[in-house]
Order: C-alpha cells, then sequence, then structure tokens
C-alpha cells in the first residue's frame, strides 16, 4: 500500500485527451503522424494513450502545445483504469500496433534478402531499414513479437555484406547442456515459443524449467538460457525462426522433427516457405488455446501436447 491505494491500482498512463479544429486539415494529419511516431495508441476517438514516464510525458507535453497553437484544445491526464479497459488490454494494443509494424518490416526485410541474393546492390535501403527497426524498437514498450524476425534478417544481410564483422554460431551438443537449467523467454507466448519450449524440454533438456519475463530490460541471471527474445543465445537467424535454430545448433536430425520445423517456420514468418498444408490448421488451433488462456504455464501445457501429437503423427508416417 502506498498512501492507501494499492499497488496494483498506481497510475501507470498518460491520456491525451484533445480536439482539433477541421481546418486546417493538415493539422489533424500532422498531429495524428506525431502520435504515431510516438507509439501512442487511441483508446477512443481523440484520446491516445502512452505508459507513464518522464520521456512519454515530455512528448506529450509538445503534441499537446503544438495543437493547442493549431487554435485546438488538448489535455495531458495521468490515469489508472478501474473499470472497462484492462491494463493487460492496453498493453495489447501497444503490441498489436508493434506487432504490426514488425510484420512490414519484415516482409522489407525478406524482399531485400531477395534482391541481394540476385546481385542487387541494397546497402542504402538496408540502412533504411535498420534506421525504421531503431524507431520501431524505441516505441515498443512492452516487448511485442516479430522483432527477433526483422533483426535477423537484417543482420544477415549485413553479415553478407561485411562477414568479417560477425562470427558464425557454433554448434553445441546436448551433452553440454547441464539438466534442469532455466530456460527464459517473452511472456505472452505463442507458435514459435510453445514450440521451442516443448522441444528444449522432449529433445534437449528434459528437465528444464521455463521461465516467462517482460519483453524489454530482462537481465538474465547466471546460468539462465534466453530462447526467441532479443539478445537471446537461442534465437531467429536469418531466415529461420527459433525452433529451426534450436533443432540445427542441436544436430536434432529427425525427419519427423525437421516437417514440424517447416509448419513452424511457416506460421512464425508468414513467408510460404514450405507451403505446408497443415498451417492453416496449426495456427488457428494455436490462436484460440492462446486466446482462451492468457496464462503463460496453461498455453505451454496445451500447445506442448498439440506438437507432441504433430510429431508423432509424423513419425508414424516416416515409419
Amino acid at each position: 500500500m502506498s498512501n492507501g491505494v494499492p499497488k496494483t491500482l498506481e497510475t501507470r498512463w498518460l491520456l491525451l485527451i484533445h480536439a482539433i479544429p477541421p481546418k486546417p486539415n493538415y493539422l489533424r494529419v500532422k498531429i495524428g503522424r506525431r502520435l504515431q511516431r510516438l507509439g501512442a495508441v487511441a483508446i477512443k476517438n481523440s484520446v491516445y494513450a502512452l505508459p507513464m514516464n518522464d520521456e512519454t510525458l515530455e512528448d506529450l507535453q509538445w503534441v499537446a502545445r503544438e495543437i493547442v497553437e493549431g487554435e485546438g484544445d488538448a489535455s495531458i491526464v495521468e490515469a489508472r483504469f478501474v473499470d472497462g479497459l484492462s491494463d493487460a488490454q492496453i498493453e495489447g494494443l501497444f503490441q498489436a500496433a508493434r506487432e504490426d509494424d514488425y510484420a512490414a518490416l519484415t516482409e522489407d526485410a525478406q524482399r531485400l534478402r531477395a534482391e541481394f541474393l540476385k546481385g542487387t546492390t541494397v546497402t542504402t535501403d538496408l540502412g533504411r531499414l535498420r534506421k525504421r527497426l531503431n524507431e520501431v524498437v524505441a516505441i515498443d514498450f512492452f516487448g511485442a513479437s516479430g522483432r527477433e524476425a526483422t533483426e535477423a534478417l537484417i543482420a544477415e544481410l549485413e553479415e553478407s555484406m561485411e562477414p568479417s564483422q560477425h562470427k558464425p554460431s557454433q554448434k553445441i551438443s546436448r551433452a553440454e547442456i547441464v539438466p534442469g537449467r532455466t530456460w527464459v523467454t517473452r511472456k505472452g507466448i505463442k507458435v514459435d515459443r510453445i514450440a521451442s519450449a516443448w522441444l528444449v524440454r522432449n529433445f534437449i533438456d528434459k528437465q528444464a524449467n521455463f521461465k516467462f519475463v517482460p519483453g524489454q530490460g530482462y537481465q538474465p541471471s547466471p546460468g539462465e538460457l534466453r530462447f526467441d527474445m532479443f539478445e537471446a543465445e537461442y534465437t531467429h537467424e536469418g531466415d529461420r525462426c527459433t525452433f529451426e535454430v534450436l533443432v540445427q545448433r542441436f544436430d536434432l536430425d529427425d525427419a519427423a522433427l525437421h516437417q514440424v520445423a517447416e509448419i513452424i517456420h511457416d506460421i512464425d514468418l508468414k513467408d510460404g516457405k514450405y507451403g505446408r498444408p497443415e498451417v492453416a490448421g496449426i495456427d488457428r488451433l494455436i490462436g484460440g488455446l492462446c486466446a482462451a488462456n492468457p496464462e503463460d504455464e496453461v498455453r505451454l501445457a496445451q500447445g506442448a501436447a498439440i506438437f507432441a501429437g504433430l510429431y508423432e503423427s509424423f513419425r508414424g508416417a516416416v515409419a
């Protein structure tokens, strides 16, 4: 308790409530673009939210001043939601917005990769793409999915242009993994993280413990292994998802497992690389599982059963 207010009810948000005159038209467009660059999300018409900190407060103060100078009205409010939208739902709005940004960046990165493989010079476009990624990362307040895929594709292109600046990743045998390690990933797990955790516990470290942490700002403890998160020991590499990277890094030579990996790739990267017919059904199934279960432990338990069954179906077909 602090001043009689439970910690769960502490103020978390800044709201910009504004009214912009219909004329001139450019002012509304200008303010909309500025709010978009700041990473603000619309709660209602003319009500935008940002997480509360000194930097976001200053950003909104500049926007409010610009609106007032344009003969509009603007107020900045420190807020907590006690009815209607929950904090988790508001975080979801931010994550959805950034996931869309990352998806667009990934699509552009895949296009540049294809052009590079054809022999086209993409240095300038790659620099612009890296700059855009940095701008999105700066407003990714809650660690949305998608950063790893874009970062990996850009890093692969940069490595191809300057190979001497990068060291190739080394394979690690299962014998080198001490059983019972803590494997850390971002909370709000979805298909690649669920499948990767299943893979770890069944093929790499049968005594693995899992820890789900915020996507931003986590500092790993000694001995922890991170996967499918930024700067993790195991995450996207080039055009491969984390599941594929784990299969490759631990040298898991299993035909059925490789088929599962192709499905995870097509769902996670959405590039249709393998054209797996199972993608739509598995994607829908995992999406429904995640929508019905906000708890990561439940998602992992139920998702693991799905991937275990999928693997056994392929293993039986191979046999």
